[in-house]
């Protein structure tokens, strides 16, 4: 193939997905588009089901056709990533409270466990999405993974500020020790095999009574 022929191949490969994607982000009358519809059932089917969920599942839940996911994304793994990146937000803001509430360093990291208790007992929750992800593909440099680490990463550096707020005597260490206290419980709870019930709460207050912060 010519130099001038794959060029036109690519710029027609080009054009063909960006109108896939502008026909993907809305429907009519206000349905959700495709693009929309597979990113809400790869966020959710992977939650429910695992990262394992097969292409002809993701599409029949979204009611797209395979033809059409692929003109929208190059591949399961990058719907994956973008499913995951869509909710990050969401799931931080949920998570973490808002800047400037008044609380004290310690009041707004015990809000985070005090919310994975209370979320811990809801009938569908199925543990951290992030961590459950990196934990099933088990590769760190699949598109997906990264995106949930960065994503876990926010949550460590919230512990790790408000950490240093407190005047915790190694406020690095401290997040470290509070992210292992979260994926641990919400991995926990999310297979049933714990209840997060006065358990959860008391545990990070214990490590910051230890890193001095009161």
């Amino acid at each position: 193939m010519s130099t001038e022929a794959a060029g036109a191949d690519t710029t027609r490969t080009h054009a063909a997905r960006t109108d896939a994607e502008k026909a993907g982000a809305a429907g009519a009358g206000g349905r959700p588009g495709s693009r929309d519809r597979l990113l809400e059932a790869a966020a959710a089917l992977a939650y429910t089901e695992g990262v394992g969920i097969g292409v002809e599942a993701l599409c029949k839940a979204a009611g797209v056709s395979k033809r059409s996911m692929y003109q929208l994304f190059d591949s399961k793994d990058d719907l994956l990533a973008a499913s995951l990146e869509r909710r990050a937000s969401a799931f931080t803001s949920l998570l973490l409270p808002p800047a400037g509430d008044g609380r004290t360093p310690r009041e707004r990291v015990l809000h985070v466990f005090e919310l994975v208790e209370e979320q811990a007992g809801l009938p569908g929750y199925h543990g951290c999405p992030y961590l459950a992800v990196q934990v099933e593909l088990k590769n760190p440099d699949h598109p997906a993974s990264r995106v949930a680490r960065r994503v876990k990463g926010v949550l460590t550096e919230f512990f790790r500020a408000e950490a240093e707020r407190g005047g915790a005597a190694d406020p690095v260490l401290l997040a470290r020790q509070l992210t292992l206290l979260f994926d641990g419980a919400s991995a926990r709870a999310g297979i049933r095999a714990d209840d997060l019930r006065g358990l959860i709460v008391p545990t990070a207050a214990t490590l910051l009574d230890a890193a001095g912060v009161r």
